[in-house]
């Protein structure tokens, strides 16, 4: 019988800094985001985990244009999200290829490289459900010769969001006008509001734009395509200071309410382009636009329309809201340090609380863009769910991360239905997918399986925090459906008397060819890891251990290894000599960082492998949370030079932009995956991780770093 290796603690939520208290609001205020400027990678967004909302210097979506190749101008939610029509009539059975799995016939969800209908139905399947970018809401201002202003010609730009109080405050003039423009996203409904102050407003030179785009369907992009009025359709209702605007988009609905502080003349423009004039003389404009799912105008014309909040009490509700999610949680103070890198990482460590605060918090796990705007189509991918949620239970947020764990249970019949499909007991969750739980066509997401434990992980997290019967009758099915299907998975090997995984398998380390590959590190200790835990479970429940779970536990074998170095699968003898080998995800590290020692892990070979990689890895190719994973993993090696060295390295994928994304790439602009991963580490570089006795285990005890925190949880 295996030995458990983890045993559920509860988390030190609340503990007081060893080294005083944090004043917290000196902490979080001064990083407060500043633009004097249209930097089009500093745009800001304003969000309440559901909704977002992102903006460029004059605090509205008034120049998307400029911002396109940058941080895009997105209005996402989670529910908004549309399919092309499907004119083809393709099935998602002809996406699917046979492979050999150890002697029978299984099938895969793949992207057919030969041109055809086949390679047409996985792209149809790829590209379907998209996020939706719901539209945008913008300024147009014009000179007092009535010619209109672009951005080179708005001066004395002036731009703070607040992060203590939530509250975006934008300033800027037009011919030495001045413009004051108050942004908001209510904390608890799909709604913006705003505020614009201005002597334009009341000689008529400054409108609102309400404008609303097809979408687009991109790979990676603001999800707008503004070139097919006739594919969708805007019709709406007015009177006086309350629009409704009623949208259809193929099978897609939703209504787009805008109510505003005083009457508006309304002109459309272009299709599905109006312009907004106020009329009275004021010089003061306020307005709220709400977003909602609905059904057609035909349906709706005579529905009354609802009375949402107005802008004061929304100013009172956002300040309310990041107030409290200030005070309570984690918080870290890096500002004693001598380390020049400290104020640097203190920054980044404030701002991703924001971003995953306003981006990943739905009912769904977050795509990696979050709501800011569209990458892989607007999906998400399960096996980046562990980097964006675990930090919110190690920083005193578990009921953050839990939300998105109820999709789980809702999507049980089609992750059932695709182990099932290929002959294996339990469920098999998917990779990249939408709401519907269905798997993308990939020729390398299809054949992934870290993502397998990640439930498994994650309801043991909330079982710290609240180690009850509730929690674990509330998540049971899902930890013992997902162990079925891990330990079926894993192909008995009676000739060598143990367990391998693969083939067909590609592992986080994505450079493997799916073919061949066989026991990849991190996917056995992870496989050790979530068995033994479920196995837990069972026992807290006064359940007996499941004998299949544990003949699985007594015969994984050790991780490969050659010449002291850990390799990247058992089948990659040249892990070390063949530079495919040494790029991409340094994921073997996860085995002793992301997850607890197992009886698979021997550390010295990880502490020998950990410096072969620093020496010799391809940095070019990789990923923001590769860096957090790194850190982490130093730090249970007690190596806390080595922690902060890994988590500061000096890399393009590792910088952050004025606004606190994290940068990868002029095609991918930001990565929320690097923001939580960061917050990961930082957490365990803290509070340290069970069985560990070590003050700040992740940080020199040479004088250079002064830590204070309170708030955090040790990791498992």
């Amino acid at each position: 019988m295996a030995t458990m290796l983890f045993l559920a603690v509860g988390c030190q939520s609340g503990v007081p800094s060893q080294h005083g208290r944090i004043d917290r609001k000196a902490l979080v205020s001064r990083h407060n985001i500043e633009n004097n400027s249209f930097d089009t990678l500093a745009s800001i967004t304003v969000g309440n985990g559901r909704f977002a909302f992102t903006v460029d210097a004059t605090g509205l979506q008034s120049f998307p244009e400029l911002y396109r190749n940058g941080i895009p101008l997105g209005t996402f939610s989670e529910w908004g999200w549309h399919s092309f029509p499907d004119t083809s009539g393709f099935t998602y059975e002809e996406t699917l290829r046979e492979v050999n799995y150890h002697g029978r016939k299984i099938t895969y969800d793949v992207q057919w490289n030969e041109p055809g209908r086949k390679q047409q139905a996985a792209g149809y399947f790829r590209q379907n459900p998209h996020r939706l970018h719901l539209g945008r809401v913008g300024l147009q201002m014009r000179h007092s010769d009535g010619r209109g202003a672009g951005p080179a010609e708005i001066t004395a730009i002036s731009q703070k969001l607040d992060l203590w109080t939530g509250i975006l405050t934008s300033r800027f003039s037009v011919d030495g006008i001045p413009v004051t423009v108050t942004t908001l996203c209510h904390p608890r409904t799909d709604m913006v509001a705003a505020g614009i102050e201005s002597p334009m407003i009341a000689a008529g030179n400054l409108q609102l734009v309400v404008a609303f785009p097809y979408p687009s369907g991109g790979h990676v992009d603001d999800g707008c395509d503004w070139n097919a009025p006739e594919r969708h359709t805007t019709a709406v209702t007015h009177t006086g200071s309350q629009i409704r605007f009623y949208r259809t988009l193929d099978t897609t609905c939703y209504l787009t309410d805008l109510r505003t502080s005083g009457a508006m003349t309304l002109e459309e423009s272009k299709p599905h382009h109006f312009i907004l004039t106020p009329s009275g003389g004021s010089e003061k404009l306020t307005f709220t636009l709400h977003f909602s799912p609905g059904v057609s105008a035909s349906g709706e014309q005579s529905a009354a329309l609802p009375a949402p909040p107005g802008f004061e009490e929304t100013l009172a509700a956002v300040r309310l809201f990041w107030e409290d999610f200030w005070k309570s949680g984690g918080a870290v103070d890096f500002s004693g340090s001598s380390d020049p890198r400290a104020e640097e990482l203190e920054r980044r460590v404030v701002l991703s609380q924001y971003l995953t605060r306003i981006q990943c918090e739905g009912i769904y796990p977050p795509q990696e863009t979050g709501l800011t705007m569209n990458s892989w189509y607007g999906k998400f991918h399960l096996e980046m769910h562990w980097w964006h949620a675990v930090h919110f239970a190690l920083w005193n947020r578990t009921s953050l991360m839990e939300k998105s764990l109820s999709w789980y249970r809702d999507i049980l019949p089609t992750a059932r239905a695709i182990a099932r499909r290929q002959g294996f007991h339990g469920v098999r969750w998917p990779k990249m997918t939408g709401p519907g739980g269905v798997d993308s066509p990939s020729s390398v997401g299809s054949f992934l399986i870290w993502q397998q434990p990640h439930i498994i992980y994650l309801a043991e997290l909330c079982y710290r925090d609240r180690p009850d019967s509730v929690t674990l009758r509330k998540f049971q099915l899902l930890v013992e459906a997902t162990a079925d299907f891990m330990a079926d998975y894993a192909f008995y090997d009676t000739e060598k008397g143990y367990y391998t995984l693969g083939p067909w398998l590609i592992p986080a380390q994505e450079r493997l060819p799916a073919e061949t590959t066989v026991n990849p590190p991190f996917e056995l200790a992870y496989w050790y890891w979530g068995l033994s835990t479920a196995q837990a479970w069972r026992e807290r429940q006064g359940l007996p251990r499941v004998e299949k779970w544990d003949h699985v536990l007594g015969h994984l074998p050790p991780l490969a290894a050659i010449d002291s170095l850990f390799l990247a699968a058992a089948s990659a003898p040249d892990s070390w000599t063949n530079p495919r080998y040494t790029g991409d995800h340094p994921v073997v590290t996860g085995a002793y960082g992301m997850l607890p020692p197992t009886p698979l892990v021997d550390k010295a070979l990880m502490r020998n492998t950990f410096r072969k990689i620093l020496a010799q890895w391809d940095w070019e190719s990789t990923w923001g949370w590769d860096y957090p994973m790194l850190a982490m993993t130093a730090t249970r090696l007690n190596m806390p030079e080595e922690a902060v060295n890994a988590l500061l390295l000096p890399l393009q994928k590792n910088s952050y932009l004025k606004n606190g994304h994290n940068y990868q790439d002029q095609r991918l602009r930001l990565y929320l995956p690097g923001n939580g991963g960061l917050l990961t580490a930082v957490a365990m570089m803290c509070a340290g991780y069970d069985g560990c006795t070590t003050e700040l285990p992740g940080f020199p005890k040479d004088g250079t770093w002064q830590v204070k925190w309170e708030g955090l949880a040790p990791m498992p």
